[in-house]
């Protein structure tokens, strides 16, 4: 066999591996699985502000629970982030602050994916999981850690970011005597497309 003929060999072995790890994934139903980002706040005059939730739809992405290879995988699209509607702001505040953390804070033309991939499922109990992955937001790849569990066929859960970690410098108000918190609050709640189907 020639040295080209032995690397031809060596691609479709690769490859027919990754078929068979990957012959266990199923996608993610973004239509039914939500990811939402609490925005606290802190400083001395904190009670004169808002705080927020922005909701992140899950554009695309994977999932695989077997007990062999568990993993997730999942891309939002940082443009369609959106600042969920609160009572207490006017509409003209509301757009506002939707722009701030759009050309600001995520820069999403410039950043336009933020990404998740699991590097390790660990499972602690019946249906709840410890997941550790790899965030990329704003240019950065970050190391982040979830508690997962699985509630009426839903993988549902929480991790906690600081913005810094990212790039991403707190938005204040007044000279620092209004903030918003450098701690970001995830929750998520994943479904499975082929549940329903099983």
């Amino acid at each position: 066999m020639t040295g080209r003929g032995i690397i031809w060999s060596a691609v479709l072995l690769v490859l027919s591996f990754w078929t068979i790890a990957s012959a266990t994934d199923r996608p993610i139903d973004v239509d039914n699985s939500t990811l939402r980002i609490h925005v606290g706040k802190a400083g001395l005059f904190s009670t004169a502000g808002h705080e927020h939730w922005i909701s992140a739809p899950i554009d695309q992405g994977s999932l695989d629970d077997s007990e062999a290879s568990s993993r997730v995988t999942f891309i939002v699209q940082a443009r369609k982030l959106t600042v969920e509607p609160d009572k207490d702001l006017s509409a003209d505040k509301q757009a506002e602050v939707q722009r701030t953390m759009q050309e600001q804070v995520i820069e999403s033309d410039k950043y336009p994916e933020i990404s998740f991939r699991s590097s390790s499922v660990k499972k602690t109990a019946t249906d709840s999981w410890i997941v550790i992955g790899i965030l990329s937001l704003h240019g950065y790849s970050n190391r982040v850690s979830a508690t997962v569990r699985r509630v009426q066929g839903r993988y549902v859960g929480r991790c906690r970011i600081k913005q810094t970690d990212f790039g991403i410098e707190p938005v204040t108000v007044g000279g620092g005597l209004v903030k918003v918190k450098n701690e970001l609050d995830i929750e998520f709640g994943v479904a499975d497309a082929q549940a329903g189907s099983e």
